[in-house]
């Protein structure tokens, strides 16, 4: 199966005859990666630097550069404003960032400004590193063709690029695995790790999901069809640091695992659980990476589309019915119409809940249910259905720490990624995702303490099951971040008395 480097890379690098490990996330961008490589090496975060292979050839600095070992580290060598000697390979890497922003551009209209403002970047850097003249008019000209074909692409609507919607008709293309039964025991509990799989291993487990709980014998599915789906459902999610494919398997996952965990079968039926699992892979098709607050302060084509309500949420629901109108993706061909329309509103109705806007109002509403809660009462029934899928939607925290702990980094990367766009277009920014204000523990605390825990114990009233495996978890959790916290402070203040220190010798003297 896959590996734990599928999420991580590990590079040893050679700094004066000394070996240094650094490790960082495939998610990483480029920058931070060369920031990072800068700071273990002893050097100014914004020294442009070099890696060389033990043969004297140059390595890219990005996600997918290849590990090394102890025995074989990339030299690191800083490049002052006279050692640009390889021009061409510099040129080569400005066109290579800027042809991967314009590949998501043409897909993705609401990246116009941020690829633009990438470019302008780009360009002048083009310039501030010395290249000759005929490279720079040359480098311009791509620049140019490639903003004329964004240009030419741009002029059509969001969802009309059916591209990505198209069914795969070569089914089977994604091997298909033979979990053991370690995985197949593994994936039915909270713990399971996610890092550990490839996108072809995830899809397999989730072929397997809907197997084992009988919903493809139940509902006569085709698993051609399944296959097709799940394939179709993969190529629409984006390469979001967070709001990814892998995020759907997670919360997938969890679903699958609160099924067995709380012996679901037993209280819903096979319908609710088809709705449960299907709601929880589709329920973010197509993310963007921005939130719902930026869709609609930034006023793009999703909010105004939606009216401002749940903009992203109803993006999700219309992509995922999108896919299902495709004969050759449609799981539910062989329900009865009035079936459908069950399967249609139940699924929309639970995906509509992941809107972290509408918490208060779904979690109230369950508690008022929860001491006298009556599984043959329909409402009741929809109501819990919807706070599980919010369980499964934010369960990071369940899992443990070295499972969990990535997931913070991937979401403080897009909020970054976000809250830097909304300072340049000069749209309000929230604390929390205000890469000068937040921190790991300050982001978590709160969410675990008053979002989290909350909800889980109110879902611990109807299934005692999970104090053990979910809630437990999130209490040491809570635990873990308030002890780095009073870490945190407790150098801050360590730092903030050393400056005091220091102005006031100044000033005696």
């Amino acid at each position: 199966m896959g590996s734990a480097s599928s999420a991580y890379r590990m590079i040893y690098l050679d700094v004066d005859g000394r070996i240094q490990k650094v490790v960082f996330s495939r998610f990483c961008s480029p920058c931070d990666i060369k920031e990072l490589f800068c700071t273990a090496t002893g050097l100014s975060r914004n020294t442009t630097i070099s890696l060389l292979d033990s043969t004297g050839a140059m390595v890219s600095i990005d996600p997918t550069m290849p590990n090394n070992s102890e025995r074989s580290p990339y030299k690191v060598v800083p490049i002052t404003g006279g050692q640009l000697a390889d021009k061409e390979e510099l040129f080569q890497n400005v066109l290579t960032q800027v042809a991967e922003q314009f590949s998501r551009a043409f897909k993705i209209n609401e990246l116009k400004t941020e690829v633009t403002n990438r470019l302008a970047m780009l360009e002048k850097r083009v310039e501030l590193e010395g290249m000759k003249v005929v490279e720079i008019e040359k480098c311009r000209s791509d620049i140019k063709k490639l903003r004329e074909e964004m240009a030419s692409r741009n002029n059509s609507s969001f969802l009309d690029d059916n591209k990505k919607l198209t069914p795969r008709r070569d089914v089977p293309s994604y091997p298909k695995y033979m979990l053991s039964q370690q995985t197949i025991d593994a994936l039915r509990k909270p713990a399971f790790d996610v890092w550990l799989w490839e996108s072809n291993e995830m899809l397999s487990c989730l072929e397997h999901m809907y197997h084992d709980l009988g919903l493809v014998k139940d509902f006569n599915i085709n698993p051609i069809t399944l296959k097709r789906w799940l394939l179709c459902i993969h190529d629409n999610y984006r390469n979001n640091p967070f709001h990814n494919f892998r995020h759907c398997f997670c919360v997938t996952q969890m679903m699958y695992s609160m099924i067995y965990l709380c012996n679901l079968q037993e209280k819903f039926t096979q319908v609710d659980i088809l709705i449960l699992m299907t709601a929880a892979v589709c329920h973010d098709l197509d993310h963007p990476g921005y939130n719902n607050t930026y869709q609609i302060n930034a006023r793009t084509e999703l909010a105004v589309r939606y009216n401002d309500i749940s903009p992203l949420e109803n993006h999700h629901c219309a992509v995922a019915f999108q896919i299902f109108s495709q004969p050759d993706c449609n799981i539910f061909a062989n329900f009865d119409p009035e079936a459908f329309k069950q399967i249609r509103q139940g699924t929309i109705t639970l995906i509509l809940a992941t809107d972290m806007a509408r918490h208060g109002e779904i979690l109230d509403s369950f508690k008022q249910k929860v001491d006298n809660f009556d599984f043959t009462n329909e409402e009741h029934v929809t109501c819990l259905k919807m706070v599980l899928i919010k369980c499964c939607d934010i369960s990071n925290e369940v899992r443990p720490m070295e499972v969990a702990e990535p997931w913070v980094d991937c979401l403080l990367e897009e909020y970054f990624m976000q809250s830097d766009r909304e300072k340049a277009e000069g749209l309000p920014v929230a604390p929390f995702m205000d890469r000068e204000k937040v921190t790991k523990p300050t982001a978590q605390i709160g969410f675990i303490k008053f979002v989290l825990i909350p909800m889980f114990e109110t879902v611990m009233k109807l299934f005692p099951q999970i104090e053990e495996v979910m809630v437990q978890p999130l209490r040491e959790s809570r635990d873990r971040y308030e002890e780095l916290k009073q870490i945190d402070d407790a150098m801050n203040e360590v730092q903030k008395k050393k400056s005091e220190n220091l102005t006031m010798g100044g000033k005696k003297k």
